[in-house]
């Protein structure tokens, strides 16, 4: 009985087929959507693989990423048009509020150049990463647009609603068939963000992520299960940060081990190993920074750093 007992496992594992076109510290990886995608991007930068991510912030809804991936590869520029005034900032409902400046022309050069940069990755990339977060989405009342940020803008200003399967289908179909235009060879991942979106309400959560994952299903798309890992291996509040929504820095740590075992080439594993202890030895605090040892050991962390930069130049440390 207590053989049996050890024998046990005490988590649900999540299968994951493999990749039939792993990343490796060759490819070009563009990650896009909620909170999620920043955090898997985080450790894409920690490993020094060639990533870019969100680079209008975080999108949680898959209308609102359809529209800013159609911009980009019609290479459709923001104006004035596109902006609006509140509290004293200039802000577009079509991205995040990070890019809110209190300068209109300054703010549309920038979103403009960040324009034309994204259409020289996408067209580019070898994989491309989308995280939705939501099927919930505000409509403008004035525009009848569905946007990507309120920006603090009086509720009573939109109607809230949640996206059908068939419209997110759509919507993932159109995302899909516009990068192919400009970029036909490049590798897909979808995924769902395990963030609990509570404050649509328990119920009206899964719901939105039953939808999310449902159109991604229905359209036989290549998908990484991060949420079904968040509910079913770590199916216990201590793998959460402290709100209690967003998963702990171990739950992504895990997340990022089973995404990586499945979606990144086994050639790559040595260097990350390599990427790996040469990160911890930089984050080191010595005691003594002026001893002996500690200098040998920075002539040692050199060292290791110019032999992987040989082989991988786009590198830095």
């Amino acid at each position: 009985m207590i053989l049996y007992f050890w024998e046990m496992n005490f988590t649900t594992k999540v299968p994951i087929a493999k990749s039939n076109n792993p990343i490796g510290y060759e490819s070009m990886i563009l990650s896009m959507g909620s909170c999620f995608a920043e955090n898997m991007g985080e450790k894409f930068r920690q490993f020094k693989f060639q990533d870019v991510v969100n680079p209008f912030g975080i999108i949680f809804n898959p209308v609102s990423i359809e529209k800013l991936v159609s911009r980009i590869v019609n290479q459709q520029k923001f104006t004035e048009q596109d902006l609006f005034l509140h509290n004293d900032l200039w802000h577009s409902f079509e991205i995040h509020s990070k890019f809110s400046t209190p300068n209109k022309e300054g703010q549309l050069e920038i979103l403009n150049e960040i324009l034309d940069l994204t259409y020289e990755v996408i067209t580019g990339v070898t994989h491309i990463i989308i995280t939705y977060g939501t099927s919930w989405v505000y409509r403008d009342k004035s525009s009848a647009a569905i946007v990507a940020n309120c920006h603090k803008v009086p509720q009573s200003q939109f109607d809230k609603e949640i996206l059908s399967v068939e419209t997110i289908e759509k919507s993932i179909q159109n995302t899909i068939d516009l990068i192919r235009k400009v970029n036909p060879d490049c590798t897909f991942i979808f995924t769902v963000s395990p963030v609990r979106h509570i404050k649509d309400g328990f119920v009206e959560n899964q719901r939105s992520k039953a939808h999310l994952i449902t159109a991604i299903h229905n359209l036989q798309l290549p998908y990484f299960p991060s949420y079904e890992i968040m509910m079913d291996e770590l199916r216990d509040y201590r793998f959460y940060a402290d709100d209690f929504l967003h998963p702990s820095p171990f739950a992504i740590d895990y997340i990022w081990k089973r995404f990586s075992e499945n979606y990144i080439s086994e050639a790559s594993f040595e260097t990350m190993v390599e990427v790996n202890s040469i990160q911890k030895g930089l984050s080191h605090t010595p005691f003594n920074p002026d001893s002996e040892n500690h200098q040998k050991f920075l002539n040692a962390l050199d060292q290791k750093i110019a032999k992987l930069q040989e082989q991988f130049p786009h590198f830095r440390f």
